[in-house]
């Protein structure tokens, strides 16, 4: 004779139905309060970038000309522009991908496809893990450390390829993070598909695997690209110029970037600097609007070709 436990098959007394009914509706109201405190805290959140955008375009937009973009800074603030903030970020970014890219995307495939699962593998995605989590002024010392003191005959110190190398360490876990996980959405029955035709884990990897991850590897890694850009901290502590007035001829030349631009705008105690920030505010965010849309075209045309 077998018992059936009431709390499996459902089968509930009317006495333990009503034991049941307060703690039901009392989970039910703590849900209530639940979803109000979320909707509150969302709203709050909201009004507060809406408050912030709205102040930064009405101060920004009326600064905003082509003599802004194209002149270099100036102890005039009517006079000054971010000509060569605008072109080190650039700069900056094209060094950043350079190096970050195929590093992340080789070492992302690398440990998903080809390291069987041990102590190895998953000490080296704990680190890898930890390490997308470190602040960015932690990366800027090692940067200080490694490639303008240790490397300096290479990167010529306070430079421009210091800064870049800087960055990319800083994006360099997220964009293996992001390119292991895009891995993981392929299903792997396409893997053993390749495997019983004869081809080769590489050839899988290469044919079948990384068509259908590409998508989603690129959207992540623009948008450690779209982190990068914005970084401060790692810049200032390698050394990042906050008024230069010529644009860098070579890598080893030194730079500056928009954050740092904008960083000393808002340091100065005048009004109207603090109107240039807020230009350079909006110049920044489009900028990161404008690779944030690459990313999302890019994501959409090759899941439709693949």
């Amino acid at each position: 004779m077998t018992v059936q436990n009431p709390q499996i098959s459902g089968d509930f007394s009317p006495a333990q139905e009503s034991q049941f009914r307060p703690a039901m509706a009392q989970r039910y109201r703590w849900d209530r309060v639940f979803r109000l405190a979320t909707l509150i805290a969302i709203i709050i959140s909201l009004l507060v970038l809406a408050i912030l955008l709205i102040d930064v375009l009405t101060d920004g937009l009326p600064r905003l000309n082509w003599q802004f973009l194209t002149s270099f800074p100036s102890r005039r603030a009517e006079e000054a522009g971010l000509l060569s903030a605008l072109v080190g970020s650039i700069y900056l970014l094209f060094i950043v991908a350079l190096f970050s890219f195929p590093i992340g995307i080789g070492a992302g495939i690398f440990l998903e496809e080809f390291v069987s699962d041990g102590w190895l593998a998953n000490f080296i995605e704990i680190n890898i893990s930890n390490l997308a989590g470190v602040p960015s002024i932690i990366y800027g010392l090692l940067g200080l450390a490694a490639f303008v003191r240790l490397m300096e005959p290479i990167t010529g110190g306070r430079s421009l390829l210091s800064g870049g190398l800087t960055l990319a360490l800083l994006v360099l876990p997220v964009i293996i993070v992001s390119t292991r996980e895009a891995l993981r959405t392929v299903p792997d029955s396409l893997r053993l598909a390749g495997f019983a035709l004869g081809a080769t884990r590489w050839q899988v990897v290469r044919d079948q695997i990384l068509p259908l991850a590409f998508p989603g590897i690129l959207t992540g890694t623009i948008l450690a690209l779209s982190r990068a850009i914005g970084e401060t901290a790692a810049l200032i502590t390698i050394g990042a110029l906050t008024f230069i007035s010529f644009l860098p001829e070579s890598w080893k030349d030194p730079f500056t970037a928009l954050p740092i631009q904008i960083y000393n705008w808002v340091s100065r105690p005048q009004r109207p600097f603090h109107i240039n920030a807020a230009a350079g505010i909006i110049v920044l965010m489009v900028l990161l609007l404008l690779m944030n849309s690459v990313a999302i075209y890019l994501r959409n045309r090759f899941q439709r070709k693949f």
